[in-house]
């Protein structure tokens, strides 16, 4: 893929080589990240930030991974604070939104909304979230965190994973699903219940390109002999009720106990966040906040990193990050 001036709207523009040019960006971006130095190297550029959805994790960090590059960032979040509201077309905000920016990221809860968007761009969009379908730079930073957690430095071929909860609406394994195709010979547990199966075409898609794929209700068995777990919770916006999503809140849970009886000493814990924390829910226990192999506040961290390398792959400077480095002038020790 070239990058450069790039929309970057699905998984399935990405291959093998496209991930690891990504990954090496992102691995230069640490320095910033963690506020060992500063860059401007995208001084005077502007994210255009269009948030049609409740978002914290993506919108914020976003906005902080093109901060941490030198650029501003002008935000718009609800349907009900923008032009939409009064009936404007996604193609009329497109075309003023683009005027006002260098790139933008956008999350819309319709699916292809952001593909429709883009169409009528005049600067790179990058998909943050549309409705169901994808979440690219989610699944990037997710196989980011795989690679680091299990200390990969090759391909990510004869993975044992297996996939927990709302299969069905979760935008994250599906983009996450649809990038680990790429490589071979993994093994998939998808656990969930029977109405929110992993979509059909997406299975099917893992098969035929030559993986193993076993559906399961039952998690307890579904975590055995696993390299990581990933957890997702109720997509509960997605229901037409929520009685409907009460239905299967809590279905899945995962704690200490359960943990040590049924995974590996090692099995890495992962979940896109946020994690519902209610009683009714809590599909991943507090009581697992201090296991090393918790593995989700160093996947948010490293959502930065993967936002940094988008940006600075679709803006033509990934080479130049450098360039305008120095050292911070304020105290900082968050402890990475």
């Amino acid at each position: 893929m070239n990058f450069l001036g790039s929309h970057i709207l699905s998984i399935n523009q990405f291959d093998t080589q496209d991930v690891e040019t990504l990954f090496s960006i992102a691995d230069q971006m640490q320095p910033y990240a963690h506020r060992e130095l500063k860059t401007r190297v995208l001084e005077g550029a502007i994210l255009g930030s269009l948030f049609f959805e409740p978002s914290t994790r993506t919108r914020i960090s976003f906005g902080c991974a093109f901060n941490l590059l030198g650029g501003q960032v002008r935000e718009t979040t609800g349907i009900k604070s923008s032009a939409l509201a009064k009936g404007e077309s996604l193609y009329d905000t497109a075309r003023v939104i683009s005027g006002y920016s260098d790139i933008i990221a956008m999350r819309h809860p319709m699916e292809g909304s952001v593909d429709e968007f883009s169409k009528a761009s005049r600067v790179p969009v990058i998909n943050a979230g549309d409705g169901s379908a994808e979440h690219p730079s989610q699944a990037l930073l997710d196989l980011y965190t795989i690679k680091k957690e299990l200390k990969i430095s090759g391909k990510f071929d004869g993975l044992n994973i297996a996939l927990v909860g709302d299969l069905k609406y979760g935008r994250t394994v599906h983009s996450l699903c649809k990038l680990l195709k790429l490589y071979k010979n993994i093994s998939f547990t998808l656990v969930s219940p029977d109405e929110l199966k992993m979509p059909k075409e997406i299975v099917e898609d893992l098969l035929a390109a030559g993986h193993s794929v076993r559906e399961t209700e039952d998690m307890e068995t579904g975590l055995h002999e696993k390299h990581l777990v990933y957890l997702t919770r109720i997509q509960e916006e997605r229901f037409s009720s929520q009685n409907e999503a009460n239905t299967y809140r809590g279905r899945f849970r995962l704690n200490q106990s359960i943990y040590t009886a049924h995974c590996e000493p090692n099995t890495v814990i992962m979940h896109p966040l946020p994690r519902d924390s209610r009683a009714e829910a809590n599909e991943l226990d507090s009581d697992l906040n201090q296991h090393p192999s918790l593995a989700i506040f160093r996947q948010t961290d490293n959502g930065v990193l993967i936002r940094m390398a988008l940006f600075a792959l679709t803006l033509g400077v990934g080479k130049d990050i450098h360039l305008t480095s120095s050292k911070v002038d304020w105290y900082t020790d968050r402890r990475f």
